[in-house]
């Protein structure tokens, strides 16, 4: 009988988000385990899969209730903002040939032009991946079912609308000691757990290069 082994295999395809750019939206809520797997998803995106550390945007929000929304207005945003950048370069660059065509010598003084087409990059671009983290813990209220259960359908909803992959990475936890082993920070310094911010950075990597 084969062994059991807990968590995701790892993809059999050779996976580099060098060209990737990719959101992380935090709670502040429960910051101690929320930190933690901030760093352990930054860490699988930069050391395991080479996302370049200014291509990773990260921004926070109170709590995790607030993750749908932020991520659905920054999606939104960076793919505008990326649009409007492309419209202006492509302007700039017809004003550029529009010059090099009336100019005797055939060349143009415009540097704005070059300058300009120089700043496209992916630091600009409209994001690949959203990785939305929060810590939910059970406490005497029915608080923590509505929450889970909000903030699980709003993520999925907005990857589905935005078409960008949002990846879940909210904990849903019964106790405090299971938050803490699921971030890395159990108590058994032998066995602290598992960080699954690192699961949730090669899922980001893994959906944003994801080709039909």
């Amino acid at each position: 009988m084969s062994e059991f082994t807990k968590g995701v295999k790892q993809s059999d395809q050779a996976l580099d988000g060098s060209n990737l750019r990719v959101l992380i939206i935090h709670a502040r809520w429960n910051a101690t385990v929320v930190d933690a797997l901030v760093a352990g998803t930054r860490e699988s995106l930069i050391e395991r899969y080479n996302v370049k550390a200014e291509n990773i945007e990260q921004r926070d929000v109170p709590g995790a209730y607030e993750l749908p929304f932020a991520a659905q207005r920054l999606i939104s945003q960076s793919q505008q903002q990326s649009s409007n950048l492309i419209a202006n370069v492509t302007d700039t660059m017809n004003s550029l040939m529009d010059d090099i065509m009336e100019s005797p010598s055939g060349q143009s003084g415009n540097k704005e032009g070059e300058a300009s087409s120089a700043k496209v990059g992916k630091a600009g671009g409209p994001f690949d991946a959203v990785v939305c983290i929060g810590v939910l813990i059970k406490g005497a209220t029915q608080h923590f079912e509505y929450i889970s259960d909000s903030v699980s359908q709003g993520l999925m909803r907005v990857g589905l609308e935005t078409g960008v992959p949002v990846i879940f990475g909210v904990l849903t936890c019964l106790t405090e000691e299971q938050a803490l082993e699921r971030a890395g920070l159990g108590p058994d310094k032998n066995n602290p757990g598992h960080n699954h911010g690192k699961d949730w950075g090669a899922a980001a990597v893994e959906m944003a290069m994801l080709k039909l």
